[in-house]
């Protein structure tokens, strides 16, 4: 039994994994011929949400500083207000974050000392910020982390984010301390509508405080006096971050001309003994900017008012079928050039539906298709309203009953009854007519 057990559990997994590698397999994406350098890319407008280019997005990375975008809302959805809530540097935690051989990005100035909180976050979100985040994690966990990451990791289940697991409040390796660029895309677009979080990633430099010297960008890509060739003029934040293992990192966001794009990169080329030390993820990022920018355009290829198919409906008098359209402008993202013929709007489901039904009223999903390559998902309502026919509607009720397996089992079993009622009352009347002869002849 055990055996047979541990065979179907096998056999479950395999059936699991290949289900994923499927998944993984179907990318979508648009043809370009920008070179792109790392593992793990995801592309998309924000605009529409609608992903443009990925490669392996669903893949499980480490991220690095990249970890800091959910500690960000972690502490903004703890204070009351960033700006009038203060948090104390307390030189305890200052001293944990040497002693692990993290570097501080200038919190140890202020030891003691009592800032607001969106300095803190300023300070975890520009530089690298390993000591803000382990103050907000010491502060807002009571003094443990571990409480600090659960808040993390129920946060991420929370937003949807399948591919995550957090150990830590920073990003510092941890073999457990993963996710997927599709889910630091779901954390990020979350975090953006919450307070101060795209001014402050869109920061090259800040004072805190008093200080003479200001916390500075590791972001070359928003930095115009530092960038360099990395430099990109419409870039508008986000976060970067580098470890041996997690490679180069960076989720990074762009807008020109109306049109707003984020870029996930995770496991860029690093090896600093090879002199692999470029940041090959801002490089490929403003390539894959560019050419969005460049080639790709907001497009309605389907108005609300657009037929798409036709779905057969029941218990209508005077007609079989209702025309379905798009519940809203089907608005889609795509290269220029583009023909209709390029376009595909497939119904999931082509049951017959029953009256009556109400012009708007949801009938089915349908896969919105690119030459072949699912990239939306939209619903395809009712264009007109049908009334009932009380007549076909009990009709066919009386149909579907008389037609029912437990009605033709109930008739079934009645007829067995019935059988079985004549064979008995036959049996009896031949055993009491031949009782009636005895007792005859007995005479």
């Amino acid at each position: 039994m055990k055996k047979l057990f541990r065979f179907f559990c096998v056999i479950l997994a395999v059936a699991l994994l290949v289900t994923a590698l499927s998944t993984s397999a179907s990318a979508v994406t648009f043809e370009n011929d920008v070179t792109v350098y790392s593992d793990s890319i995801l592309l998309v407008n924000l605009d529409t949400d609608m992903v443009v280019y990925e490669r392996d997005a669903d893949t499980q990375r480490y991220p690095a500083s990249l970890t800091k975008i959910m500690t960000y809302i972690i502490a903004a959805e703890y204070f009351d207000d960033i700006e009038k809530d203060t948090i104390e540097v307390k030189k305890s935690v200052i001293d944990k974050v040497t002693d692990m051989g993290m570097v501080t990005s200038g919190l140890e100035w202020h030891t003691g000392e009592k800032l607001p909180v969106v300095d803190v976050l300023y300070n975890l979100m520009v530089p690298v910020g390993h000591d803000s985040a382990m103050l907000l994690a010491d502060f807002i966990g009571s003094g443990s982390e571990e409480a600090f990451v659960k808040m993390m990791n129920d946060k991420a289940s929370e937003l949807g984010c399948t591919g995550t697991h957090f150990a830590n409040c920073t990003g510092v390796h941890d073999p457990d301390h993963y996710t997927t660029a599709r889910d630091l895309y779901i954390m990020t677009k979350y975090a953006m509508g919450l307070p101060m979080f795209s001014k402050i990633c869109a920061t090259p430099t800040y004072y805190i405080g008093d200080d003479d010297y200001p916390i500075i960008t590791t972001n070359y890509m928003i930095d115009p006096g530092r960038g360099g060739e990395y430099f990109y003029t419409y870039a508008t934040g986000v976060k970067n971050g580098t470890t041996d293992e997690a490679g180069r990192c960076l989720v990074s966001s762009a807008v020109y001309n109306g049109y707003a794009y984020l870029c996930v990169s995770l496991h860029a080329p690093y090896d600093e003994e090879k002199e692999k030390t470029d940041q090959y993820c801002m490089i490929e990022a403003a390539d894959l900017f560019r050419w969005a920018f460049i080639n790709l355009s907001f497009v309605t290829a389907v108005t609300r008012d657009t037929p798409v198919c036709e779905q057969k409906i029941d218990h209508a008098w005077d007609t079989e079928s209702i025309l379905l359209v798009p519940e809203n402008d089907l608005n889609l993202v795509l290269p220029d050039g583009y023909t209709e013929a390029d376009i595909e709007i497939r119904p999931d489901s082509d049951k017959p539906v029953s009256a009556p039904i109400n012009a708007g009223d949801i009938i089915t999903t349908a896969s919105v298709l690119y030459k072949g390559q699912e990239i939306d998902k939209i619903n395809l309502v009712a264009h007109d309203t049908v009334k009932v026919s009380p007549l076909l509607y009990i009709t066919d009720a009386v149909r579907s009953v008389l037609t029912s397996f437990w009605f033709l089992l109930a008739v079934a079993i009645i007829v067995v009854l019935f059988i079985v009622y004549l064979s008995v009352s036959a049996a009896y009347g031949r055993k009491k007519r031949a009782q009636e002869r005895r007792n005859k002849n007995k005479k």
